[in-house]
């Protein structure tokens, strides 16, 4: 299963990087991964013209998409297209962060899962 991680560098500057979590085949209920321990859980709607500027992480977290699309930034210049059903993992909890915006005019709504 592919995730998009952002994370930054020792200078502050971020970055995409993708990252693949194996899945072993668990029998009946399909495939699994290894348990990552999580902290909380936080369900979020965003308004049709959410547009975030410059922002680290307040913390690494999962963030999982589950309708609409985001534009997402990092320091370095890339810009990716994110939509629902893409997971992200953000750890860019330090420097100058990245840049959020909705693609779509409609309202998105994510969840939230905080990492130990």
């Amino acid at each position: 299963m592919r995730i998009t991680r952002v994370y930054a560098d020792e200078q502050g500057e971020s970055h995409f990087d993708d990252k693949e979590v194996e899945l072993r085949d668990a029998g009946q209920i399909g495939h699994l991964s290894e348990a990552i321990p999580a902290k909380e859980v936080i369900f979020r709607r965003n308004d049709p013209g959410y547009d975030y500027d410059w922002h680290p992480a307040p913390r690494k977290q999962f963030i999982i998409l589950l309708d609409g699309a985001i534009e997402l930034e990092v320091t370095d210049g890339e810009r990716r297209t994110l939509r629902g059903g893409e997971i992200l993992l953000l750890e860019d909890t330090t420097g100058r962060g990245h840049r959020t915006k909705n693609v779509e005019p409609r309202e998105r709504h994510s969840v939230f899962v905080v990492l130990e």
